[in-house]
């Protein structure tokens, strides 16, 4: 695999547009070199756009990205680094599990109500529906 990759290179490799990456480039998780109109982007670029996308199907925001990814250029120990993540992570698994709970006491709701409709609807078969 080449060092050096395209914008077009990189959104078919990774199922992204274009767009979305400058978006990356923008917010500045991405720093390619420009020959004319040209991006260029390196081995490392293309490294921080995985990890970008695989941030995002995590639910972490650019901004969360971007912050782990300064912690990383600027550290002197990866400790902190991998302290900072797995507090993000913790966090975003609490945020999860709380969704997760509140979908299950909808889904609770839901089924209680269905099941009154469908007992109502047998005590009356006969009523006419409204259009």
């Amino acid at each position: 695999m080449s060092d050096i990759h395209t914008i077009t290179d990189l959104a078919k490799e990774f199922g992204i547009t274009t767009r979305t990456i400058r978006h990356y480039e923008d917010e500045g998780l991405l720093s390619p070199r420009r020959e004319g109109q040209n991006r260029l982007f390196s081995h490392r670029d293309r490294v921080r756009l995985k990890l970008a996308l695989r941030g995002k199907r995590l639910g972490f925001t650019l901004a969360e990205i971007r912050e782990l990814f300064n912690l990383y250029d600027l550290a002197r120990d990866e400790n902190r680094q991998l302290q900072e993540f797995i507090t993000k992570l913790e966090k975003r698994r609490a945020l999860l599990e709380q969704q997760r709970e509140d979908i299950e006491v909808m889904l609770n709701e839901i089924t209680f109500f269905e099941n009154q409709c469908k007992k109502l609807l047998a005590k009356n078969p006969a009523q006419p529906t409204v259009a």
